[in-house]
């Protein structure tokens, strides 16, 4: 885990004050814009906020590739960026953003949309085209959870069935 630290305009609009950072790099550089976008598609409220380019190639980031964005998925801000350093890392499962879904159809539609990588999936837990993890489980997985068996059934799930619980 990493931490960047801002100073922002208090006469700007207001933002969380701790805001998960997505930062693009290796294989997915140069991608940032497109996965933000396609993130943004897949929720009803979800918009961009700053968004500051490379005006010119800096290091591995290409010209108009983002230096800085924000955007937001309902009331849960994210900054976003594509590197402009070579890195020998990228995206793991040690951190996953978390959907919780109202019922079993937004489950379905939101694996499908986001899940790539087969063999990443795993109790809800699913790899995306661009590498980051999710976790898309049920509004109510705790009370599903406290079901005799539940945890044993999970288990073996890989897209979470709110039936099979």
């Amino acid at each position: 885990m990493s931490w960047q630290l801002m100073l922002t305009g208090p006469a700007g609009e207001p933002r969380p004050f701790v805001m998960p950072q997505i930062m693009f790099s290796g294989a997915v550089q140069d991608r940032a814009r497109e996965a933000t976008e396609f993130y943004m598609s897949l929720f009803d409220d979800a918009g961009f906020g700053t968004v500051v380019e490379y005006p010119q190639a800096s290091g591995t980031a290409g010209a108009g590739s983002i230096m800085f964005a924000e955007f937001h998925i309902g009331e849960q801000w994210f900054s976003m960026m594509d590197s402009n350093v070579a890195h020998r890392f990228g995206f793991t499962p040690g951190v996953s953003l978390e959907v919780r879904c109202t019922d079993q159809d937004e489950i379905d539609r939101l694996w499908g949309a986001l899940s790539a990588v087969p063999e990443a999936e795993q109790c809800g837990w699913l790899v995306d085209r661009y590498g980051v993890s999710w976790q898309i489980v049920p509004d109510n997985a705790d009370e599903l959870l406290a079901r005799p068996g539940a945890f044993e059934r999970m288990m073996h799930m890989k897209k979470l069935v709110i039936a099979d619980f």
